[in-house]
């Protein structure tokens, strides 16, 4: 009958390591979106590329063990929330790159700005994860922090917006201009989850103290 014990016995070590891993790699994918604004090239995008498909290989790990696991020590729901959050964050980086690569955008000083805040953010989460099970308020503290780093990517991205509307001369700056919008977008979407991040980690510091 272990395996009806197993069932029954909260892993929290081992939850909790899952997502500190999705978010070491998040911190690390965001520094590779980084190093790729500010020099482009191949390898950083198959470096992305590769943090990425690393990370959702741990993703695939956390929901196996949720599915396999009857109690868990943090609400299910916000484990669940929480890895998805984490993941999209590293998602979009990657998409960003993606689109980049695709059409041909190069990068300005916008997009390099926002990158760095999103990193700055990332590593608020995953400094979050690393205390939940022995500080849980200095995880609050984190997650505050990770939060106010999402208002700061949106007033960078009003600013590339504001700029960029001003631009417009011909057809082929339009064409740029919708093209960079897209790809600001990528990134306020990245800091939007950075966000939602923070709010589950609040959720889930709450109900532990």
């Amino acid at each position: 009958m272990e395996w009806l014990k197993n069932l029954f016995r909260p892993k929290s070590d081992r939850f909790i390591s899952l997502l500190q891993q999705q978010a070491d790699y998040t911190v690390e994918g965001a520094e590779a979106l980084l190093d790729y604004l500010q020099k482009p090239s191949k390898g950083h995008v198959k470096r992305i590329a590769r943090i990425e498909q690393d990370a959702d290989e741990i993703r695939r790990i956390l929901i196996e063990e949720l599915n396999n696991t009857f109690v868990t020590p943090i609400d299910r729901e916000d484990i669940h929330m929480l890895s998805r959050d984490i993941d999209d964050i590293l998602d979009y980086a990657n998409t960003t790159v993606d689109e980049m690569e695709m059409l041909g955008v190069r990068s300005n000083k916008y997009l390099e700005r926002m990158a760095s805040l999103l990193s700055e953010a990332a590593s608020e989460i995953r400094f979050s994860v690393m205390r939940l099970s022995d500080h849980p308020k200095v995880a609050l503290d984190h997650a505050v922090r990770a939060k106010a780093l999402e208002n700061r990517v949106e007033t960078v991205y009003r600013e590339a917006l504001a700029d960029l509307f001003s631009m417009p001369q011909d057809l082929e700056h339009l064409v740029g201009m919708l093209k960079l919008r897209e790809i600001y977008r990528h990134l306020s979407n990245a800091a939007d989850r950075g966000d939602e991040a923070g709010n589950v980690l609040s959720d889930i510091v709450v109900k532990m103290v």
